[in-house]
């Protein structure tokens, strides 16, 4: 039942070539960085991976990115990643954009064992209709496109048809972590983290604070050990301010 592994680089060693990869985080808040700096040692590539955005240059996903391991990358936005943008408009990378709230649902679905739902996300725009650009060749043309979604009308509303997403591994990052895998999020860290980790076939946790079974009460419990396979010990001080806003100190504070 213990499930602590004893290094990062451990517990990502299987992860093979081409693996699908769900990556909890937002922005840059809840990003496994301990798991991703070590895969990024490990030298492992043509990585297709579902997570919200794909880091910044210098530090999350965009580490591996920078390196040229992912080959796909299923996504609600490019964020602040330059690299991400210009791998994906000189046609070094296929990207599916996903509505938001969609890619959390096709997360919790793969989790849940739900192959497919309808949301009415997306109706009347190119994600309904198909066309939107997942690969460009190296002169800007579309080279793959989205295909057209199959919808349905629930109540009189229009609904597209989505399909669940599982992943061989999933990487993710909790604030703490009992021996038996069950999980604490902080705050905004536990909008995707959850779900990476239910749609992973393989879930590695990287926990900030390590804990002994019954040290988290059930109430504070925010995903089951039963989803967990390996946790290692992250780095608490490993987090970053993605975009930092600062206001000139007032006339008043100056005085002082």
């Amino acid at each position: 039942m213990d499930k602590v592994i004893g290094s990062a680089a451990e517990a990502v060693a299987d992860i093979p070539e081409g693996a699908a990869l769900a990556v909890g985080g937002f922005g840059l808040c809840g990003i496994p960085s301990t798991l991703i700096a070590a895969l990024v040692e490990a030298g492992t590539g043509g990585l297709r991976v579902a997570s919200n955005n794909c880091g910044v240059d210098d530090w999350g996903l965009g580490l591996l990115l920078r390196a040229g391991r992912i080959a796909r990358m299923t996504s609600s936005y490019v964020g602040e990643n330059k690299e991400f943008a210009r791998q994906y408009l000189s046609g070094e990378l296929e990207v599916e954009l996903v509505p938001q709230g969609t890619l959390a649902e096709r997360l919790r679905a793969g989790g849940c064992g739900i192959p497919a739902f309808y949301t009415p996300a997306g109706v009347g725009t190119q994600v309904a209709e198909g066309g939107l650009p997942w690969r460009y060749d190296d002169e800007g043309a579309v080279l793959v496109a989205s295909p057209a979604k199959e919808a349905r009308e629930f109540g009189g509303r229009a609904c597209l048809l989505e399909e669940a997403i599982t992943a061989d591994f999933a990487l993710v990052r909790a604030e703490t972590a009992d021996r038996h895998g069950n999980l604490r999020f902080h705050a905004a860290a536990r909008n995707f983290n959850p779900l990476a980790a239910m749609a992973g076939r393989i879930t590695v946790v990287e926990a900030e604070r390590i804990v002994e079974p019954g040290e988290l009460p059930p109430d504070a419990v925010h995903l089951p050990g039963i989803y967990v396979d390996r946790i290692v010990q992250a780095d608490p001080d490993d987090k970053r301010v993605e975009r930092r806003t600062t206001r000139a100190a007032s006339a008043a504070s100056e005085e002082k």
